[in-house]
């Protein structure tokens, strides 16, 4: 038995890269035909892949936006070349090194059974001087394992963990969306100090003026003549009740009561059922999230239905509601016109005010033609 194929690490390192790049192109040539199942396998892997690496580590791996699809695709995409090449470089090693051990370790065991072998370097077994040496060998390859695959699969797992995650902004970009989602805040902050100063000067005050004047009639009628005195005590208490009624209406705006007594969920179907437009609620599992989140979201889907009400000219709306990645996400979708524009109408740039406070993002899809897509994602976490 002489040299065989792949006994010599060189070929056998050649060997290796061969068969991964026709993996690879085999992969390729399957894929062609089936681009969304592929890409979806290639997701999974890469999940899979996070998850290990993250474990291996004691690190998680950060997950993905969701926000921005393409994106991750494209990562995932030049993880799994990386891994179709590098990775079979990487794990040559520990391969070889076994491989190493066991075919050296055989040969010195069987030499005088067979003719001219030949150990893994290249020289020829003719003894058990030869032998030895071979043991030798194998025992170098042996400690070529334990000392290299180690520290080489840590730095490969870092390598696969820094391709898998999201790209992390530098600091100055972090900074810079911070001050943009202060500013945002402020803003949201602002309009709503400004919301609740119109409700309660052009309704509740204006009421209660009405109040105090039916008084002063109530007055004057007692003094001229009591029993002509109750139609205005009457008048008095219906104003009462009206500014009594405009004040809990403001209150209920700036926190509606329906969330603290029935949660998110039955919030937004309530929302739903009144509702000029036939409204239907599609609910998934929700995280818990402060009642601020919860807030922002019930106001969300107020606004994008009064929106699609005035301007969409739709006959069917669909609201969504569910957890993704620790955030609570809201979509609101109608088969009206499209077209919306949220650089042109104050209630869709008050969603994205309301939205950037809490660090989170709105995306609204309205190609002309329909249908309109609004969609904000909440961070749910404390």
């Amino acid at each position: 038995m002489t040299n065989l194929p792949g006994l010599n690490a060189w070929r056998f390192l050649a060997f290796g890269v061969v068969v991964g790049l026709r993996a690879l192109g085999l992969l390729v040539r399957m894929a062609l035909p089936h681009p969304p199942r592929v890409l979806e396998a290639v997701g999974q892997l890469a999940a899979n892949e996070r998850d290990r690496v993250g474990r291996y580590l004691a690190t998680p791996v950060p997950l993905p936006s969701t926000e921005d699809s393409a994106t991750t695709v494209r990562r995932d995409v030049r993880w799994l070349v990386l891994q179709a090449t590098t990775g079979i470089l990487a794990g040559l090693l520990p391969v070889g090194s076994v491989t190493g051990v066991v075919q050296n370790v055989l040969i010195a065991a069987f030499w005088p059974f067979v003719p001219e072998v030949t150990s893994t370097l290249g020289l020829p077994v003719r003894s058990w001087s030869d032998a030895a040496l071979t043991l030798a060998t194998a025992a170098a390859y042996g400690l070529m394992g334990a000392l290299l695959v180690p520290p080489l699969g840590r730095w490969y797992a870092k390598v696969s963990a820094a391709r898998l995650a999201p790209p992390v902004q530098s600091l100055a970009e972090r900074l810079a969306e911070v001050t943009a989602t202060r500013a945002a805040a402020l803003d949201a902050h602002g309009i709503e100090l400004q919301r609740i100063e119109r409700s309660l000067h052009d309704g509740t005050q204006n009421r209660l003026v009405a109040v105090v004047m039916q008084l002063g009639l109530v007055e004057r009628a007692l003094m001229r003549d009591p029993a002509a005195a109750l139609p205005s005590v009457l008048a008095a208490q219906n104003a009462a009740t009206d500014a009594l009624a405009e004040l809990r209406q403001v209150v209920r705006s700036i926190y509606p009561a329906v969330l603290a007594e029935r949660g998110l969920s039955e919030a937004v179907a309530s929302l739903a059922a009144q509702c000029a437009i036939p409204c239907t609620l599609d609910e998934h599992p929700l995280p818990r999230a402060p009642a601020a989140v919860e807030a922002a979201a019930y106001f969300v889907v107020a606004e994008a239905l009064t929106n699609a009400v005035k301007h969409s000219g739709a006959d069917r709306i669909i609201v969504s509601l569910r957890g993704e990645d620790g955030a609570l996400v809201v979509e609101v979708t109608d088969n009206g016109h499209g077209g919306a524009d949220d650089g042109q109408g104050t209630g869709l740039r008050g969603i994205h005010h309301r939205i950037a406070a809490f660090d989170g993002t709105t995306k609204i899809d309205s190609p002309s033609g329909g249908p309109t897509v609004v969609r904000v994602a909440i961070p749910a976490g404390p």
